[in-house]
């Protein structure tokens, strides 16, 4: 199906999804450059951490405007656009849901009127606490009349900008403050006013975020490769609980939490691009060394050594290094057809997961595999890849993954699959072999895997490994992606229960909406130009999700066939149901 404006936004099948991972945010302030252009291609740069929406908003001193859309980076935005968001600051945001359903009322960046003018924020990761400062938020003024969260916004992002934007402080700048210590979980933060551009991390710095110099101002983003594309040189990380304003009188700093450094080890792992360097380590040669690693933890002889594109690239260089076979491709992956709108037959239905990867049977025929993975989450992917490998001819396929088993669920901004789906929570190595289908299956310890990072132990979150989390987690009842929904129950009459209004709709004619705000519009109403539509045939927006493989293969998920849904069961234990976890395996808090 094609979008009313012409773009396409859709995948191959109904309700496939992209890489369901974090969010990136950039922020750039920088009078007399174009800060939406600066914005956009930061943006780009930031793509692989969110598929499912983009947005920017910019200042000229007098009033902010935003425009932002379901799709990619490239479909949200084009030139016309783009000389519309004039002025000297900016921040933009990629999306990835991880508290609210995906759909158009929840693209970022959020907009809020305060006392002194208007708010942008956008926000990677995820707070831990939002049911809290929710009812705390109802409690002390009711469910709010105007902004975001009036308009059915259901993110943690929407929450922060009304608290933000109800404060009784005489700046942005003291509310942020007051604010800042009281957010639970993951947060880098980008936001603005009128004047000033704004960045603040959470005190166990989770996700990465980095401030770069331009000649003629600066830059905040969620990695420094976006630095790179812009054209900024990198100054330094923002410290775990620092909070940096900069405006015409420079940049100042200051510290809102003692920082207590937990930084995802999953960043290293997968989610952030391999020419990022986060803490002085460059994620391609960590990448590199756990290939290095597990070739020594798990040694196998085979003729050749092959990646699962892309992410498993640099650790099967690594694995050949250090194992003195052969490194090759063996797959080959189609970047395109995830953009098609044309409807597959059934015939081509039927070839799955061919639709998107194609092995080089002249490469694998024969052949004696090591197939390198980043990681296994649900294990359908794997199972798909190994089947075809097999139809390929090889004579042996050995898998080797460069992250321990994933036994637990992220709450700081990683969708994955909840507890019952991960398909190592409840079955050991040799299990998970049998269900994939494997000769042989063999994960990096989680030694190995930090030591690549070169980070200390005590200041990285394993969780998803070990079920260690850096920060307290609350009752099972106030977490989740749709923590606001379960909260607001239709058809209560207590102002406490109030029901969010239905999500609002975008313009069928156009691909976004632009909100413009003036420093005048202290009553909290937001303009919007034009009445909003979403199509409801728009496979595109998804109200909901169900996890996934957090590997840029993620998007294999909805072509597979059914075989590769249902696990080869001789010799395995039954794969976990969606039951609930039994009361002894409840995460462990820090």
């Amino acid at each position: 199906m094609i979008r009313p404006d012409g773009q396409l936004s859709h995948d191959l099948l109904p309700g496939e999804k992209g890489p369901q991972d974090a969010c990136g945010v950039f922020g750039v302030w920088a009078p007399g450059e174009d800060v939406a252009k600066l914005a956009y291609y930061g943006l780009y740069a930031l793509q692989h951490r969110g598929q499912e929406s983009a947005g920017i908003a910019a200042s000229d001193g007098e009033r902010i405007a935003v425009y932002k859309d379901m799709g990619l980076v490239s479909q949200v935005f084009d030139e016309t656009t783009l000389n519309t968001l004039t002025g000297h600051l900016a921040v933009g945001h990629c999306r990835y849901s991880t508290t609210g359903g995906s759909h158009w009322a929840n693209a970022q960046p959020t907009l809020g009127a305060t006392p002194h003018g208007t708010v942008a924020l956008a926000h990677n990761g995820n707070l831990t606490n939002s049911a809290q400062l929710y009812d705390q938020l109802i409690d002390k003024s009711g469910f709010p009349s105007s902004g975001e969260m009036a308009q059915g916004n259901t993110t943690d992002t929407a929450l922060v900008t009304a608290l933000l934007a109800e404060h009784p402080h005489g700046s942005l700048e003291e509310a942020a403050m007051h604010l800042l210590p009281q957010l639970v979980g993951s947060f880098c933060l980008a936001f603005m006013d009128e004047h000033t551009l704004y960045a603040a991390r959470d005190p166990q710095g989770i996700r990465p975020l980095v401030l770069g110099r331009l000649d003629r101002g600066w830059v905040v983003a969620s990695e420094t490769a976006a630095l790179d594309i812009v054209g900024a040189s990198l100054v330094r990380e923002i410290e775990p609980g620092e909070f940096i304003a900069i405006d015409e009188h420079g940049l100042r700093t200051q510290r809102f939490a003692e920082t207590r450094r937990a930084a995802c080890v999953f960043e290293y792992v997968y989610l952030a691009r391999p020419d990022t360097t986060i803490n002085g380590r460059s994620v391609y040669e960590s990448r590199v060394e756990m290939g290095r690693r597990l070739a020594r933890e798990h040694t196998v002889d085979a003729d050749l050594v092959m990646p699962t594109p892309e992410s498993g690239t640099p650790a099967a260089i690594g694995y050949a290094e250090e194992s003195g076979i052969p490194f090759g491709n063996g797959l080959v992956k189609n970047a395109y057809v995830g953009r098609t709108f044309i409807q597959p037959s059934d015939t081509i239905r039927q070839l799955g997961i061919r639709l998107k990867l194609n092995p080089l049977k002249s490469v694998v025929a024969g052949k004696r595999l090591v197939v390198i993975d980043d990681s296994i989450v649900r294990g359908n992917t794997q199972r798909a890849l190994i089947r075809m490998l097999r139809e390929a001819g090889a004579a042996e396929i050995h898998v080797r993954i460069s992250s321990p088993p994933i036994k637990w669920p992220c709450f700081y901004g990683i969708d994955f699959a909840s507890r019952a789906e991960l398909i190592a929570n409840g079955l050991g190595v040799e299990e998970i072999r049998a269900s994939l289908g494997a000769d042989s299956l063999g994960y990096i310890s989680e030694d190995g895997m930090i030591d690549a990072t070169r980070q200390e132990r005590a200041e990285l979150c394993t969780a998803c490994f070990s079920g260690t989390y850096p920060t307290r987690l609350p009752d099972a009842d106030k977490l989740g992606k749709n923590v606001f929904e379960s909260r607001r129950p239709a058809g209560s009459s207590t102002q406490r229960d109030q029901a969010a209004p239905a999500v609002p709709r975008r313009p069928e004619h156009a691909s976004a909406v632009s909100i413009e705000t003036h420093p005048s519009a202290t009553d909290g109403r937001v303009r919007a130009a034009g009445s909003a539509c979403i199509s409801d045939e728009d496979s595109g927006i998804q109200d909901s999700s169900v996890g996934c493989d957090p590997g840029p293969d993620s998007d294999l998920e909805d072509v597979l066939l059914p075989e590769d849904r249902v696990p080869a069961r001789s010799g395995a234990a039954p794969v976990p149901t969606a039951e609930p976890a039994p009361q002894n395996e409840t995460p462990k808090d820090a």
